[in-house]
């Protein structure tokens, strides 16, 4: 998922801001993840970053998201990001079902 965050630059491009699976996405295109591969070999090649689950910058760590997921190996890329999505949609939910959650989704900027 991404989405548009307010206007701030003057270079004329349009940031997007990737959080959940999308955000995963680059973390797995920068490290240049191929699959098949378990979870805690993804850990290692990765590192355990903090992934984006909202637009407003909540963050979990990945370590925590496969923990929540009943998967240990991954045949593919797209079979990762489907065993994951469900995980950072579920924290994502929480955190709007919120009191913090609903006043900042209010704001028209996010948290930083």
């Amino acid at each position: 998922m991404g989405v548009r965050p307010p206007p701030q630059r003057d270079d004329g491009g349009p940031e997007i801001v990737a959080f959940g699976i999308a955000a995963l996405d680059e973390h797995l295109e920068r490290a240049d993840v191929t699959f098949p591969m378990a979870s805690d070999e993804l850990l290692e090649t990765l590192g355990d970053p903090s992934v984006p689950y909202d637009a407003a910058g909540s963050e979990m760590r990945l370590s925590e998201a496969l923990d929540a997921t009943p998967h240990s190996t991954f045949e593919t890329r797209q079979e990762c990001m489907n065993a994951l999505h469900p995980v950072f949609e579920e924290r994502r939910e929480r955190a709007n079902n919120s009191l913090v959650g609903q006043l900042r989704s209010l704001l028209p900027f996010g948290s930083g």
